[in-house]
């Protein structure tokens, strides 16, 4: 009798995974970054119209407390933890001041003696004092590629403002003071604060929360707010505000520091400016021209120097 052998195969999976694309932490990080530069660039010409209607301090607090609200929920509706560990509790306090309260509340009480072009031309000087910053902070010495990318993005920054009449006489240098500690102390914080072991959203919700609270305290001391004086217009542009550059933009930022160097991550946020300028051309008919062009390539150029591999 002829015996027949079977051969069993090994086990071979029923469905076999397609393959799927691999994206790299800096990619990632550099996406973020672009959505936190468009974010925050649009918001120029929207608080150039809302500053028509609410004062400048009691705007952003109040949007900054809103959207932290609405980050909060979401945090609550995943599962996270919102409660903030003791050890973080000093950390969570300096980065809520130099992130939210300084970065935005400082930013936009300069604009009571500057004009917002020059408010955005003093305050993207961020990435100089941040590439300065980390040389002897953290031993990071920038590389001539550096410097020559940096070079290349302030040329395009003063390029798009060159001719809009900077003045900075004594009568602004109160303006002038709080653009530059602006500046300075995001820098400092993006180089010497580490991410929070936090959650994001419940991170994010705390800084907000804990950088509004002083604008909305000082706006009722100082600025005499009038909450009727909102237009339906005015509604909309705080909801923009509220959901996009106070809480997307600051996910997007704290995800792209988590992937990137502080330093690199400082100098792909000098879109901002040029976004800006093209949002406010779009919304409020500003002009935009071949020197605005011009800016436009030198500071994409000064990109790609500062973030080709070596």
């Amino acid at each position: 009798m002829r015996i027949v052998r079977t051969c069993t195969p090994r086990h071979v999976p029923s469905t076999i995974p397609p393959k799927t694309a691999h994206v790299s932490a800096g990619t990632l990080g550099l996406l973020c970054l672009v959505v936190t530069s468009t974010g925050w660039g649009v918001n120029w010409p929207v608080m150039k119209l809302l500053l028509r209607e609410w004062p400048p301090l009691f705007a952003r607090g109040v949007a900054g407390l809103a959207a932290a609200t609405m980050l909060g929920i979401v945090a609550w509706r995943l599962g996270e933890r919102v409660s903030v560990p003791r050890g973080l509790y000093a950390r969570l306090a300096a980065m809520s001041f130099v992130n939210v309260f300084a970065w935005m509340g400082f930013t936009t009480l300069s604009l009571r003696w500057l004009s917002a072009g020059e408010g955005a031309l003093l305050v993207y000087t961020m990435p100089i004092w941040a590439m300065l910053l980390a040389w002897p902070l953290l031993g990071r010495r920038p590389r001539t590629r550096d410097l020559a990318g940096l070079a290349f993005c302030v040329a395009g920054i003063g390029t798009l403002f060159d001719g809009s009449g900077l003045d900075l006489g004594i009568e602004r240098l109160p303006g002038v003071a709080f653009t530059l500690a602006a500046a300075i102390l995001f820098a400092l914080g993006t180089i010497l604060l580490k991410p929070l072991a936090l959650p994001p959203f419940a991170a994010v919700a705390w800084q907000l929360v804990l950088g509004c609270t002083p604008m909305i305290m000082l706006a009722l001391l100082f600025e005499n707010p009038q909450p009727s004086a909102l237009s339906p217009m005015g509604v909309v542009l705080m909801a923009y505000m509220t959901i996009i550059p106070m809480g997307v933009c600051y996910l997007t930022w704290f995800a792209a520091l988590r992937r990137l160097p502080p330093e690199t991550a400082s100098v792909v946020t000098l879109i901002t400016p040029i976004v800006g300028v093209s949002a406010a051309a779009v919304v409020l008919g500003e002009p935009f021209g071949v020197r605005q062009l011009i800016a436009l390539a030198l500071t994409v150029g000064g990109l790609a120097l500062v973030l080709r591999r070596r």
